[in-house]
């Protein structure tokens, strides 16, 4: 029987619309099947109905029709010896009102009908609609049966089946079938709804878990089901889980290490540059100039020869000062650590609204630090220095807002970049500028989100936890959980 549900399912599978379908959950699709399956069912079994209704209603009115061939052909028989013939054809239809199924007709020699026909609408029923009427109904049979006394016709007797009372019969049975089968279907359904919905509700919290690994959630785990394959699913996943929290812990120990470093080295790289570059190129100067004044007097022709050459020196070592007042710039603004770092960024907003007057630069600061570290306080000044140098290359904007507040609850750091400009397209590749500012912040355990549409600018949040000592709590706590 299962294989014959399964054979006659494909074909109907195969004709539903793939818009029905396609794109519907599991459970909805599972619900669809058994539909179908129960819709089969229906038209099998209905039918079935039809072809033993059809088969019962001929049974009926055949034995019905013998009944009254009988009873007709003995009463006839026994006419001369009980009643006057004229008697007896009025009384047939009274004595015969009984019968089921049949209609009786008794008409004279003449061919009159001497009363009423007998035999019909014995029970109050509604009647069948027409459509079944012409599924079931059997050829009507009709027969004829003389009356003869003292050896001559008086009349006759016409029995004519009537299956409407059987068929209306039938009718009222297959309609409470139907309405007791419904009932049970939909209560069907709806308990298969349920039972769908808890026995698939672990694929939602899979795919649910998923999502969350993909956002890079710390300490997504699954609760473990009932069923054995996917309770066997649920362990993978939390195995997977536990896998990638403790390579993102050590990448993010590792990202941070190496953030510290490279700030370790452009210090030390700047300090270089700042203490033994600068006194030399300030030294070359100094000299360049004694060479000039001191080539005063000496003959014209010597003196202006040595005053050009050091005239050359000196822009050459301004433009080299240059370089190196640019280069440690690009390092380590100098002042990190020694002026408030509110007071650097509003110079770098201030430096950024002098190069790019057509733009309007709003500055919104929150409670801050005077310092939150040279790192972050570095990571923040590398941001929203690439922030403003991508808003004035790609944007064209006529307002950029900078908005920087520390969170004392959650502990975080946020800041956001804003502008009204042309956008962002999502499928954009982003640059290096963009990738270097996310790998700095995530380093830091931070979060980095850049959310634009074309012709309606761009926002760049980021948020950088502060506190150092909650940061190791968090990781040793992440790593206590990715190793139990």
């Amino acid at each position: 029987m299962s294989a014959q549900s399964s054979s006659a399912t494909a074909p109907l599978l195969v004709s539903v619309p793939r818009s029905v379908w396609n794109n519907r959950s599991i459970r909805i699709q599972l619900l669809l099947a058994f539909a179908m399956i129960d819709l089969i069912t229906v038209l099998l079994a209905g039918s079935l109905a039809i072809l033993r209704a059809r088969t019962q209603i001929r049974v009926e009115i055949a034995a019905s029709m013998r009944l009254a061939d009988l009873l007709v052909g003995d009463a006839a028989n026994f006419v001369h010896q009980q009643i006057p013939a004229e008697e007896f054809l009025s009384t047939l239809p009274r004595q015969l009102r009984s019968l089921r199924h049949v209609r009786i007709e008794v008409r004279n020699d003449s061919g009159v009908a001497v009363m009423p026909p007998a035999g019909l609408n014995v029970r109050d029923r509604a009647p069948a609609p027409p459509w079944f009427t012409a599924l079931v109904a059997p050829p009507i049979p009709f027969h004829v049966v003389p009356v003869i006394a003292a050896g001559r016709k008086v009349g006759q007797v016409e029995i004519i089946g009537e299956p409407a009372d059987e068929i209306a019969e039938i009718w009222q049975n297959l309609v409470a079938m139907a309405g007791v089968a419904l009932v049970l279907n939909v209560g069907m359904i709806c308990v298969l709804y349920v039972l769908f919905g808890r026995v698939l509700g672990p694929l939602t919290a899979l795919a649910a878990g998923l999502a969350d690994l993909e956002r890079q959630s710390d300490g997504v785990r699954l609760p473990r089901p009932q069923a054995r394959e996917l309770a066997g699913i649920a362990d993978q996943f939390n195995a997977l889980a536990r896998a990638l929290e403790t390579a993102r812990i050590e990448n993010r120990q590792l990202n941070r290490r190496l953030i510290t470093a490279q700030d370790d080295e452009r210090r030390r790289t700047a300090l270089d540059l700042h203490d033994e570059v600068g006194p030399c190129l300030f030294g070359l100067k100094a000299y360049a100039s004694s060479i000039a004044s001191a080539a005063g007097e000496l003959p014209d022709q010597v003196r202006h020869t040595i005053q050009q050459s050091a005239r050359e020196i000196l822009t050459i070592i301004e433009h080299l000062q240059a370089i190196n007042r640019s280069m440690l710039e690009r390092l380590r603004p100098m002042a990190l650590s020694h002026v408030p770092l509110t007071d650097i960024l509003a110079q770098l907003v201030r430096e950024r609204a002098h190069q790019h007057p057509q733009t309007a630069f709003n500055f919104n600061l929150g409670p801050l630090s005077r310092s939150y570290g040279d790192t972050i306080d570095l990571t923040i000044y590398r941001c929203i220095q690439e922030g403003l140098t991508n808003t004035a290359r790609h944007a064209r904007a006529a307002h950029v807002t900078v908005e920087l507040c520390h969170d004392d609850a959650a502990g975080l750091l946020r800041l956001a970049i804003c502008d009204d400009g042309r956008g962002i397209a999502p499928d954009t590749t982003p640059g290096f500028g963009i990738r270097g500012m996310r790998e700095r912040v995530e380093g830091l355990g931070g979060r980095y989100r850049i959310a634009g549409t074309p012709g309606h600018g761009t926002c760049v949040e980021i948020a950088i936890p502060t506190g150092r000592h909650h940061d190791a709590a968090a990781d040793a706590g992440r790593a206590r959980r990715a190793h139990a």
